[in-house]
């Protein structure tokens, strides 16, 4: 057997060597992949998870959101039906919307406020920019001459992730330009004090620092002084000696009861002469 023989057929071992190597390699890969890469239509996705704040109440409201979160953030579902029902009638004269979160909702206007045109348009929880999503359909498609501001509590106690005093305050001065474009009269009220005076206001007491309330209402004052907004304090007529919450004013430390309520209506009905006789 001559040189060249020998030599063509070990070339030809190497080369069918290669090609077997090769097609292992390729069916190795392909099962590796099959292994640790499933379907992509049959994978779960996880459920979303919020980080804990450090306080188990409110731990516990964020996480019973998390569909609201996600479906419809600014609510908008709440009051359409009631906004149609408004918008269907003749248009009401003095109409005033009472815009915010529980402290709002939870206020019954009807039996502070008789005979005024008054809408309340609170949604308890809410933050200022869950406030903004919702403020053309339950404000200013609603054509009223006013519009009472209170928010901010729940942005600085986090109810939808942190938030900076400043973007606070320009969320609620964004709602305040959107009501003067549509000659919407606003007037933008004060956070209220909490205080930490029962069981049950502790741990909305410790979400909310007081100083942080302090510097967001100044900031707020501020704003309303430079562009000749009516500001409505509640805070000064309601504060303690401590600089907390009166005590008889709400027995969760931030939702106002019957009497706390009694101080703001008048509060806010002169808020509201004060700013239709600036019209």
């Amino acid at each position: 057997m001559g040189l060249a023989s020998i030599t063509d057929r070990s070339m030809k071992r190497v080369l069918l060597c290669g090609v077997v190597i090769s097609c292992v390699s390729v069916f190795s890969a392909t099962e590796r992949a099959t292994t640790q890469e499933p379907d992509a239509a049959k994978q779960t996705v996880p459920t979303p998870r919020i980080p804990s704040t450090g306080f188990a109440g409110l731990d516990t409201y964020r996480a019973s959101r998390i569909a609201m979160f996600t479906d419809d953030f600014g609510q908008l579902a709440r009051y359409r039906s009631a906004n149609d029902t408004l918008a269907k009638g003749a248009p009401a004269k003095g109409r005033v919307v009472f815009f915010g979160d529980s402290i709002t909702d939870s206020w019954k206007l009807e039996n502070y406020f008789a005979g005024s045109a008054y809408v309340n348009r609170g949604i308890g929880g809410q933050t200022t920019p869950q406030m903004l999503v919702r403020f053309r359909q339950d404000v200013i498609a609603l054509a009223p001459k006013s519009v009472v501001i209170l928010a901010g509590t729940n942005d600085i106690a986090g109810n939808t992730g942190p938030m900076r005093n400043e973007d606070i305050v320009a969320n609620v001065a964004t709602m305040a330009e959107l009501a003067t474009s549509h000659r919407i009269a606003p007037i933008v009220a004060s956070i209220l004090p909490v205080h930490n005076y029962t069981p049950r206001s502790q741990d909305f007491f410790a979400q909310r620092p007081v100083q942080r309330i302090l510097d967001v209402n100044r900031a707020l004052k501020d704003y309303c002084a430079k562009n000749r907004i009516v500001y409505l304090d509640y805070f000064s007529a309601m504060v303690d000696e401590k600089g907390l919450l009166r005590e008889g004013l709400a027995e969760d430390g931030l939702h106002p009861n019957d009497s706390g309520y009694k101080i703001m209506a008048p509060l806010a009905e002169a808020a509201i002469a004060k700013a239709s006789a600036a019209r």
